[in-house]
């Protein structure tokens, strides 16, 4: 029976290649499980079809002159795609929903929208194409629309 010695490291011996370096603990269960739930769930929203229905249940506050003004707008134009009340249909997504809560689309972003269009981000409903039929001057009220009306639906 053979006995299993251990050798003592002279000074300036060197290390095999395959030697683990450094006190690094070696990665657990739970990281990869971790990394392929990540991977699963990226995939899932990139690659499901399909739309989803997302309609929301809006309150309708009192709404301001301004804001009344942007409702006529928002109803001749947008609610065909966002809803009578912003809250979505199967064309388009809801406006009352935290995506679109002012700090992650601005004021700005809304105008940009209106008036370029924009490419599909946060949902599966394709592009949204310029509005031409919106005029520069109404834009302001539908933001001030859609702003209230989140408000009143806690999207702040």
């Amino acid at each position: 029976m053979a006995k299993n010695k251990k050798r003592k490291k002279t000074p300036g011996q060197s290390q095999p290649d395959n030697a683990p370096k450094g006190n690094h603990p070696k990665p657990s269960m739970s990281l990869y499980v971790g990394i392929a739930t990540a991977f699963a769930v990226t995939g899932w929203l990139i690659f499901s079809s399909g739309q989803q229905d997302v309609r929301i249940d809006v309150t309708l506050p009192q709404l301001s002159e301004k804001a009344v003004r942007g409702q006529v707008a928002f109803k001749a134009t947008c609610a065909k795609c966002h809803g009578e009340d912003a809250g979505g249909t199967s064309n388009g997504p809801p406006l009352v929903d935290p995506f679109y809560r002012p700090g992650h689309h601005g004021d700005s972003a809304l105008r940009t929208a209106i008036t370029f269009g924009v490419r599909q981000h946060h949902w599966k409903f394709g592009p949204m194409p310029p509005q031409a039929t919106v005029k520069a001057a109404e834009i302001p009220a539908i933001i001030a629309f859609i702003r209230e009306v989140q408000r009143a639906n806690g999207v702040n």
